[in-house]
């Protein structure tokens, strides 16, 4: 099912987005780590692409965010920005990158955005992290908040499950997110938190913001395009959507390949010079 903005965007910009928030309509967000399906994403007319850390998991098989570096996630911008000619992309900022030391911060920010050609920032947690996001956008990078789950802090926390149920984390999620838009960021993402309130702080905050497995009261989702596009099989949440199988579909294609190859069917006398 095809869906036309109410205004045509040629360039997805910062300011498009608070755009989008301001009309009621919804801000679509998906990761893309590669050329290929970064321009495939890109001509289906996506809002924003992330560049996740979670390519740590999709594309290199950890089982976490933690082990992937600043160079390799420049690596996967660079091929990204490659290929988008109208998305907005936004680069997370991976674990240890930023945690700590507001200098470092900085540091790996200008450095995604001058070797890549990314267009934003993301990186996780509030209060803990204003000083670093302070020091990024005071050097004119657009920063993305991103609260609730945080999967660079699984191991402090020691599990995926549903964040800021109990009202302790709730109030801090809702201060936290009121100080990321002082401190200037232009939108947050919230994953897994209760619906309700995903949508009180949706309605509180001028930015947008973006859910993963956070209710249909907010400003826009996001998914992880391998997940939503079913190449992943064994990640099954709540939140997740599953468009196609492409992970069957892939396989099958394969082994027809395969059985072409071993009865010597391929490549016929049209496929060979």
């Amino acid at each position: 099912m095809s869906f036309t903005p109410s205004k045509p965007i040629k360039r997805v910009t910062v300011h498009t987005l608070e755009e989008l928030k301001q009309r009621g309509e919804k801000i679509s967000m998906l990761t893309a780590y590669d050329y290929s399906l970064a321009k495939i994403v890109d001509d289906a007319n996506i809002d924003v692409i992330l560049v996740g850390d979670s390519a740590s998991n999709v594309m290199a098989g950890h089982e976490t965010t933690l082990p992937i570096t600043l160079d390799q996630m420049i690596y996967h911008a660079s091929s990204v920005i490659r290929a988008v000619k109208r998305a907005l992309v936004v680069v997370d900022l991976p674990f240890g990158s930023y945690q700590g030391n507001s200098k470092e911060a900085l540091l790996s920010s200008i450095r995604i955005m001058k070797e890549s050609g990314a267009h934003a920032i993301k990186l996780e947690g509030g209060e803990e992290v204003i000083e670093s996001v302070k020091r990024i956008i005071s050097a004119g990078v657009p920063v993305m908040g991103h609260l609730g789950l945080t999967p660079q802090s699984i191991y402090k926390f020691g599990t995926y499950s549903v964040r800021a149920v109990e009202k302790e984390e709730a109030d801090k999620l809702i201060r936290d997110a009121q100080l990321l838009q002082d401190a200037g960021c232009f939108a947050i993402v919230l994953e897994k938190i209760p619906a309700e309130l995903a949508h009180q702080v949706t309605d509180m905050l001028k930015i947008p913001v973006i859910g993963i497995g956070a209710g249909a009261n907010v400003d826009g989702q996001v998914l992880v395009l391998h997940d939503m596009l079913g190449i992943n099989k064994d990640f099954t949440p709540r939140f997740m959507r599953r468009y196609l199988n492409l992970y069957d579909q892939i396989k099958s294609g394969v082994e027809h390949y395969i059985a072409d190859v071993k009865a010597k069917d391929f490549p016929n006398s049209n496929e060979q010079y």
